[in-house]
């Protein structure tokens, strides 16, 4: 049988062309992807941040969807990193309804506040309204529980939920697992998921076909970032090694305010940018925490993850674009 791979990939250096994008650019982009640009396959087809827009256009068909993934909006914060996160939340949302493919849902990977206040959680609620994506998924960060030690995120947003807010659901043949890794933070600001979590987790895996695709979404990243900032979770190995059994999983994280990718065999790891306020690369200030910029460049700092899933396909299309 002859393999129809070169074809997709001229048609599309043919398509990209006829959009206005020079075929020489796109090789070189492509050359050049380990400084800093992301490239996936989405049937068949190279997809990077500088494409999101069209990525409706290459995506396959036939039982394939896209979700968007939102985090660190931190309603209520109103210091000069970002004067009006209301804004930049509705910002992110006019671009999520201006994708080429309409998301399924959205997944926000926590600190939907930045103080657990009703009214806070009560604006982005109403922001998230007007998304094309009517369903909502949520994980807590830890300016989500501040006060109560969770209890009104999960009057809110975990009522279905186990424990301190963990759940899984199944969407056309992908399993998506939320966890809570904020609860209980160790040494340094380390998130923790906790025994009784991880026990969870194993069951809740533990049925699963090896060929089933697997999205692990939670707020602190699953794999060590920068410890010495608290940019990762103390027990997540064991979390990981109920997930060495499948073909493809996908592990998307918030918390530090920027894009991150790491691959280990089949475990794609990817940390999204807030749509409130950068923080500074690891280790390149005295510590973590909300970085001022030209007002002109803030946007390019703040976006979402718009994520693709193409059956038959290893890996999960994952595309980030930012609010510039």
């Amino acid at each position: 049988m002859t393999d129809k791979k070169p074809d997709l990939i001229d048609q599309t250096l043919q398509d990209l062309n006829n959009d206005g994008i020079d075929r020489r650019g796109f090789l070189k982009c492509m050359a050049w992807a380990g400084t800093g640009l992301v490239w996936t396959l989405s049937g068949g087809i190279p997809v990077s941040r500088a494409f999101a827009k069209n990525i409706g256009k290459y995506a396959g068909k036939g039982g394939d969807f896209s979700f968007v993934q939102i985090s660190d909006s931190h309603m209520g914060f109103n210091k000069p990193a970002n004067p009006d996160v209301i804004a930049t939340l509705q910002a992110a949302v006019n671009q999520i309804n201006g994708l080429a493919t309409p998301p399924e849902f959205l997944l926000h990977t926590g600190d939907i506040s930045h103080l657990s206040k009703p009214e806070q959680f009560d604006n982005v609620d109403q922001i998230l309204k007007s998304s094309t994506a009517k369903d909502v998924f949520f994980v807590p960060g830890e300016h989500d529980v501040l006060d109560d030690n969770g209890k009104s995120y999960l009057d809110r947003y975990g009522k279905s939920a186990q424990g301190s807010g963990w759940y899984s659901f199944d969407h056309k043949g992908v399993h998506f697992i939320g966890l809570v890794n904020v609860m209980n933070l160790k040494a340094g600001g380390l998130g923790s998921l906790g025994g009784e979590q991880l026990e969870w987790m194993e069951k809740d895996v533990k049925h699963l076909k090896h060929s089933t695709p697997v999205v692990v979404f939670a707020h602190i990243p699953l794999w060590s970032v920068y410890p010495e900032w608290g940019w990762g979770t103390q027990d997540s190995a064991q979390a990981l090694a109920y997930l060495k059994k499948f073909g493809s999983v996908t592990v998307l994280n918030g918390h530090i305010h920027q894009t991150m990718q790491k691959v280990e065999g089949s475990v794609t790891f990817h940390t999204a940018m807030s749509t409130a306020f950068p923080q500074p690369q690891p280790g390149k200030a005295d510590s973590p925490g909300p970085m001022k910029v030209p007002a002109e460049q803030l946007s390019s700092l703040l976006g979402i993850t718009d994520v693709n899933y193409v059956r038959g396909q290893h890996s999960l299309a994952v595309v980030d674009s930012t609010l510039g």
